[in-house]
């Protein structure tokens, strides 16, 4: 069973298909009762109308032998002892009613006829000129029970409708039935027809949702035999066919070929990165080696100033791919609060040519962290100062700034956003860097972004690079 409706397609066929029938049965339900009441009210209309034409032949003092009776309908006249005093002529038995008894019961003074006035002949003559409309008192409240009744041969199921009236001083009470004949027809008919054309519209609604799904569900097909051949085949250059909608299929789509491009990136960068960190890690170590091989050879040639300026390389990169390394796993940079001005004055302390201007302004975030962003930009700008490096600590808006300025070429526009990179150092930098990786700036950046901050280079007064430094003012 769970194989069978292990798709999706299945899941919403069957579902379409439940809902269906919950609502077509309900519908049919519907639709028989209020058919089966309102046939059964009319029945019962015509077996009212029935007693009372009877009763008011008898308000009006017809003899009970001379009443006026439908031959079709059963009709049951009887007094306050349920005593059977006059019934329909071809009736042979009756259920439902106050007595089952279907022969009238012989009445004193002969055949039921009164006096004159309360049932002889003159008052059948006089009813007989009379409308029923002009007859004397019906009761008010009519009775309705349900029964059968067999009339010349024939039973049937009736409606029957008790109405109440006078003969002379004598209470009686009329029996007359409605047939529920129609109504048991109309009900049938009405019941067979649901029996076949509810299944038939429930065929057809699964089939239907069976093929609108199929085909909704096609390009979903699609996108998962791409995924599966880009899995198999570690290519993510590849991407997903988008459907050519505006629904849901095709954001899917969309979006999973927008993660493709983002995890390809990340690939390619932590490629590039890994390549990069490789060749940069090669330099001092050979370096290294070759001078502690000429020391072992010959400990007189031992360059140590030079082994100790490669060990010092060798450390702040592996410092720098241990937070970059941080830094990618989403390491969060806390909360606590201290002033930027101050960590400015410490980072700009000992360094020659450097002009510190700090307000008192609150950040919030990694302490040790922002003051590696402080000296990775001090370092950048004394490598291309010429005389004089500038820092300044201030409040803009909601956003703590701290800028770097320096008096050096300054930074192409071209390449503002380039040395944010990793492993990017142009080609002035790299014949006059002392050692740098080209890590500092790309650093500093990560940091800033993860501190919900920004850093950007731009023009500085004096013609050199100004490197401004946003952070969200974090006050106690």
């Amino acid at each position: 069973m769970r194989r069978l409706f292990g798709s999706v397609r299945s899941r919403a066929t069957l579902g379409a298909a439940l809902v269906v029938a919950v609502a077509l049965v309900a519908a049919g339900a519907a639709v028989l009762l209020s058919l089966r009441s309102t046939l059964i009210d009319q029945a019962g209309n015509d077996a009212e109308r029935a007693a009372q034409n009877v009763v008011a032949q008898i308000n009006l003092g017809k003899a009970y032998d001379r009443l006026d009776m439908d031959d079709d309908s059963p009709v049951q006249v009887v007094d306050a002892d349920n005593t059977l005093v006059a019934a329909s002529e071809d009736l042979e038995r009756i259920s439902g009613t106050a007595t089952d008894a279907v022969k009238p019961q012989p009445q004193p003074g002969g055949t039921g006829k009164g006096e004159k006035g309360t049932g002889g002949e003159d008052a059948d003559d006089d009813a007989d000129d009379h409308p029923a409309e002009d007859a004397g008192e019906i009761g008010e409240g009519t009775k309705f029970t349900d029964g059968s009744a067999t009339i010349d041969g024939e039973t049937a199921d009736y409606r029957f409708a008790a109405v109440e009236g006078k003969a002379g001083d004598r209470e009686v009470t009329v029996y007359a039935g409605g047939s529920l004949d129609a109504e048991q027809s109309a009900v049938n008919t009405a019941l067979t027809v649901m029996l076949i054309g509810f299944p038939l519209l429930l065929g057809v609604v699964a089939a239907v949702t069976w093929l609108v799904t199929r085909r909704a569900l096609r390009p979903v097909e699609g996108i998962r035999r791409e995924m599966a051949a880009i899995t198999a085949s570690q290519d993510l250059a590849r991407r997903v066919p988008e459907p050519d909608t505006h629904d849901e299929v095709a954001r899917l789509a969309r979006t999973t070929n927008e993660t493709l491009a983002a995890l390809e990136t990340s690939v390619e960068q932590q490629r590039r990165f890994v390549a990069d960190a490789s060749h940069e890690l090669r330099s001092p170590i050979a370096s290294l080696r070759t001078q502690l091989e000429v020391g072992a050879a010959h400990p007189e040639l031992l360059d140590v100033p030079g082994a100790v300026e490669d060990t010092v390389r060798l450390q702040r990169l592996a410092a720098d791919l241990l937070l970059l390394a941080r830094l990618d796993a989403g390491e969060a940079p806390g909360a606590k609060r201290f002033d930027l001005g101050e960590v400015a004055r410490r980072e700009a302390r000992g360094r020659e040519n450097v002009t510190v201007r700090a307000d008192v302004v609150d950040v919030a975030g990694s302490r040790s962290q922002v003051e590696r962003v402080i000296g990775n930009l001090l370092d950048n700008a004394q490598r291309h100062a010429r005389s004089a490096v500038t820092v300044t600590v201030r409040t803009d808006g909601a956003w703590a700034v701290a800028a770097v300025a320096d008096d050096g070429d300054g930074v192409a526009e071209a390449d503002r956003e380039r040395i944010f990179e990793r492993f990017v150092r142009l080609d002035e930098a790299r014949s006059r860097d002392d050692g740098g990786a080209g890590l500092g700036l790309a650093i500093a950046r990560d940091v800033a972004v993860r501190h919900g901050g920004t850093l950007t280079v731009g023009r500085a007064p004096a013609g050199g690079a100004l490197f401004e430094l946003r952070l969200p003012q974090g006050r106690p």
